[in-house]
């Protein structure tokens, strides 16, 4: 367990990697005491330090939703993160590869809340019946730290959480069957992932409902208007300057970007 000045200097630290765009050592070198409630707690003051200097917060990311993640972050269940505004693109977007330090894409579903939702208890109806709608989203991973990390490394640096991308179409929760979204993801014409929603905890409004269950203990939970990505289900394709991304998710339309 680490103290609350180990914490701050922590938060304080990732702040500055993103800021410099300057790697820094993983926090579980540099504080090998390090728990995952340090880790979350460090997030949090992070967030803080951020939304001091403007950024709001949109909502939130869950990651690590597939058992081969899981696996290979010896982790049991997902993480979670925040997410801001100035983090935010959408379809079309000719996206800054140099504000990233080493971005990787990945396809999911955002859930656009219409209602509070909080507690303990929260089940998957739950979730359906509190989302206003669903949209096709990517998510920007990105790592302030060296690799390779643990998951305390991860969870601290807000779930390798870089930026997110919205487009496609907008879908009511009980319109479609959000167990089989289909998706490509394509960089420079090439096919690099194929994956179906289902990947995400056999649902992708279960990983939203054990993020509720997971913040029902800290007294907070989701509002009216977040945006919740539910998880990835294709492995991340790295991105670089150059490349020309399409993500195709069927009957819900698709989302092309740019890195300059």
């Amino acid at each position: 367990m680490l103290s609350e000045i180990e914490r701050q200097a922590a938060a304080e630290a990732l702040m500055r990697a993103e800021e410099t765009r300057q790697v820094m050592p993983q926090l579980t070198k540099t504080w090998p005491a390090i728990t995952l409630e340090d880790a979350y707690d460090i997030q949090r003051r992070w967030a803080g330090l951020k939304t001091a200097k403007g950024a709001k917060v949109i909502g939130r990311k869950i990651g690590l939703t597939s058992r081969a993640m899981q696996m290979a972050s010896k982790m049991t269940e997902p993480d979670y993160g925040v997410m801001f505004d100035d983090a935010t693109f959408l379809d079309g977007a000719r996206i800054p590869a140099g504000r990233f330090l080493k971005p990787r894409l990945e396809t999911e579903l955002a859930f656009v809340m219409g209602e509070d939702l909080k507690g303990a208890g929260c089940q998957m109806h739950d979730v359906l019946r509190a989302t206003e709608y669903v949209t096709p989203a990517l998510e920007i991973i990105d790592y302030r730290t060296e690799v390779p990390r643990l998951i305390a490394d991860t969870i601290a640096d807000n779930a390798a959480f870089g930026a997110i991308v919205l487009g496609g179409r907008i879908l009511r929760p009980f319109d479609l069957d959000l167990r089989w979204i289909p998706a490509t993801l394509s960089k420079n014409g090439v096919i690099e992932e194929s994956g179906v929603s289902a990947a995400i905890m056999g649902h992708p409004a279960a990983g939203v409902a054990w993020l509720v269950n997971k913040l029902a203990a800290q007294g907070d939970g989701l509002k009216k208007g977040d945006i919740v990505l539910g998880g990835s289900f294709t492995r991340p394709v790295d991105v670089g300057s150059g490349d020309v991304i399409f993500a195709d998710y069927g009957a819900l339309g698709a989302i092309g970007v740019s890195f300059a």
